[in-house]
């Protein structure tokens, strides 16, 4: 299959589902699509409430895009590609809808981001996660604070020193990333869905306000992550990381 992102806006719940077949890695043009896609529906009048989920049954997602990281040949073309993780997240952050995570299977490194940057996020019992930047020479800079924001410092610190660990779904919900953990897909799609139809029954002006309020102290995020957009740029053309992913090819 190719890679798509789709939105499907059924009852005033928008669903946006993001699919790569390498495990759901994130590439430019995936990042951008969910930007655009989080924006358009927050915008969109229909739209009360807001589900992201990704295809395939067992990885949520797996990350950056290797073959991107690979590829890049310059400094501008590092901060690009990783702003792209920077979009996603302050479309989130900026969205006037509560945003629902659908989390079905394992979590890598971009992919952790985009759960800790949920209103909302919810899981199964196969829903690890872990931070691996570091195995390769960079580390979590752009998704950073927002894991930082849900996990607090030092379990955020935990997971990204700890780089070749997989961190349990129980973990992560006593972190307070997932709100709850199910046993199977199908409990979880409708736990999903039944919340985010009692999401549609609040006042929608309640719902913004209360949006600004749980992101308050985020204002300078615009400039926090492209600095660190920046940074991973620069580390992503070390010799350490080129050689790292050398073994990727």
């Amino acid at each position: 299959m190719e890679a798509y992102v789709k939105t499907n806006i059924q009852d005033q719940v928008a669903t946006i589902e993001f699919f790569h077949p390498a495990h759901n890695s994130l590439p430019g043009d995936i990042l951008s699509q969910l930007a655009s896609s989080i924006t358009q529906a927050g915008e969109n009048d229909e739209v009360l409430v807001i589900v992201i989920k990704s295809g395939g049954d067992r990885t949520f997602c797996a990350g950056a895009s290797f073959t991107e990281l690979i590829s890049i040949a310059d400094e501008n073309e590092g901060e690009k590609f990783f702003m792209g993780f920077a979009n996603v997240i302050n479309a989130m952050r900026k969205c006037p809808k509560f945003i629902i995570g659908r989390v079905q299977g394992k979590t890598v490194g971009g992919g952790v981001g985009l759960a800790a940057a949920m209103d909302y996020c919810m899981a199964t019992k196969y829903a690890a996660i872990k931070l691996s930047e570091l195995n390769i020479g960079i580390g979590p800079f752009v998704v950073g604070p927002a894991v930082e924001r849900k996990l607090g410092l030092s379990g955020m610190s935990q997971i990204a020193i700890d780089a070749n660990s997989f961190y349990s779904p129980e973990w992560a919900k006593q972190k307070g990333l997932f709100t709850q953990v199910f046993d199977s897909t199908e409990e979880l799609d409708e736990a999903v869905m039944a919340f985010a139809k009692n999401l549609c029954n609040y006042n929608p002006e309640a719902v913004k306000e209360m949006k600004q309020m749980f992101w308050r102290g985020t204002e300078d995020w615009d400039q926090l992550l492209n600095e660190r957009a920046k940074i991973s740029g620069r580390l992503v053309l070390s010799d350490f990381t080129k050689q790292k992913l050398e073994k990727y090819k």
